[in-house]
């Protein structure tokens, strides 16, 4: 049955920013899949181990901070000393910073850049020599953005950062598909999560996103669910180097 390429029971997830928003959907989508989650964050998981807990699947939180890409081999790890293995891995923690590109400061280009794209490389690489040691192959899931393939405003090390996720996932995705390992990412829309919220609390700002989403509304956490599961499970082992929207039909417009 093709429902059970869907089945990720036994599976280990590695995902980092999942303590909120999309993360945290990601986290339980695929909880609710069988997975269980190993989560990276900067802080405290807040609810989502929790949630995760109540689909009967473990919840392991590790502490780190990605800006300083040196903490990636201890991630891995402590990962695998946790739970024996990695499966999956999803990129999805990082920052955004606004700011006239006229004024942009090299601080914000530096932080945003270093979470967004040099630790999005550092632990897909760790992670992909452990997926190779393990012998089983595994998958990579990148969060990208709307700003892959668009050039926003005020936000240039945001659209510098999430364009290179974009040419990063092709880049892995030709390198180690050899070894059964399938890089891909999702892109995101409009999402009401913390990063849009300054958007969604500008009244015109919000109404101009809206008029331009087919969908007609903001994405939810939710939304995500499906895509990641997909991108997980063997229902995409023909699947590589694909960047997938999630937009409420953003880019169709």
């Amino acid at each position: 049955m093709v429902l059970n390429a869907f089945n990720l029971a036994g599976k280990v997830a590695l995902i980092t920013g999942c303590n909120t928003g999309l993360g945290q959907g990601m986290a339980v989508g695929l909880a609710q899949a069988g997975c269980d989650i190993v989560g990276v964050n900067h802080s405290g998981a807040n609810e989502t181990p929790a949630l995760v807990a109540a689909t009967g699947r473990r919840f392991i939180n590790i502490n780190a901070d990605l800006m300083n890409s040196s903490c990636i081999p201890q991630v891995v790890e402590q990962a695998v000393a946790a739970c024996g293995r990695i499966d999956i891995l999803v990129n999805n923690a990082g920052i955004i910073r606004r700011q006239d590109a006229i004024e942009f400061s090299e601080q914000n280009w530096d932080d945003v850049m270093n979470i967004n794209s040099k630790t999005v490389f550092f632990l897909s690489q760790a992670v992909a020599r452990q997926f190779i040691s393990q012998g089983s192959g595994g998958k990579i899931i990148n969060i990208a953005s709307m700003l892959s393939f668009q050039g926003g405003i005020r936000v240039p090390s945001y659209t510098a950062s999430k364009s290179a996720v974009m040419g990063l996932t092709r880049l892995m995705a030709n390198e180690w598909a050899a070894h059964n390992i399938n890089v891909n990412a999702i892109a995101p829309g409009y999402m009401a999560t913390n990063n849009t919220e300054q958007l969604r609390n500008d009244e015109g700002r919000s109404q101009e996103i809206l008029g331009r989403i087919p969908a007609g509304r903001w994405g939810k956490p939710d939304d995500m669910m499906g895509p990641v599961v997909f991108l997980a499970s063997a229902a995409s082992d023909y699947v590589n180097g694909y960047t997938l929207a999630v937009d409420g039909g953003w880019l169709a417009r």
